[in-house]
């Protein structure tokens, strides 16, 4: 017998365990949320392919889900966030293979670059400069918050981190992109360019 959809995010995934099936329901819910929040941190194709990895690792994971969690979303970010730092160490690693060995006719393309980077705002270079520098942590509760509009609570169960680690994170990265920014307050410039982070 199948219980109805309106059961909360927890009695889904408790029921998944024996009902795979019953998982669908989570990716349902919160797929676009997921999408939305990965495409802001590493644009829409790649999204397109991680939001996949991030509910297959949620479904891998369902049998530890702490059912006293009623709401499945910020467990969702915490498994997304690990997804996009694994992206981005893959990253990171083919990027070191690929100047290695150079690919002829790169220079038309390093051209390119330059003039991208000169009619770039200053603003944004320095807003992205300071994203970059943050530590991880910083950077994760900073997107949660900013771009998720995560409530402090809610970021602190995706990370599994203590409110007041949430609290000290997001006050550090702001004083950060202040100091960055010329004493400009990074919560009103962020919207437009906080997605590159």
């Amino acid at each position: 017998m199948r219980r109805k959809r309106t059961d909360d995010d927890a009695t889904v995934i408790v029921a998944s365990v024996k009902d795979p099936e019953r998982f669908a329901v989570i990716y349902d819910r919160h797929a676009a949320a997921i999408h939305r929040y990965l495409a802001r941190r590493l644009g829409v194709q790649v999204a397109d392919d991680l939001v996949g990895e991030t509910f297959l690792a949620a479904f891998r994971r369902r049998g530890g889900y702490d059912g006293r969690r009623v709401e499945a979303l910020p467990w969702l970010y915490g498994i997304a966030t690990n997804v996009v730092a694994q992206h981005r160490r893959e990253e990171a690693r083919a990027y070191r293979l690929s100047q290695v060995a150079p690919r002829p006719g790169d220079d038309a393309g390093h051209d390119e670059r330059v003039s991208a980077d000169v009619t770039a705002t200053a603003q944004r270079d320095r807003l992205i400069a300071a994203l970059a520098g943050l530590t991880p942590g910083d950077r994760d509760v900073l997107l949660l918050v900013a771009q998720e509009e995560l409530r402090y609570e809610q970021v602190a169960a995706a990370l599994d981190i203590p409110v007041g680690t949430v609290r000290s994170r997001l006050h550090r990265a702001r004083v950060t992109l202040r100091a960055a920014l010329g004493g400009v307050n990074p919560m009103n410039v962020e919207e437009e360019v906080i997605s590159h982070g």
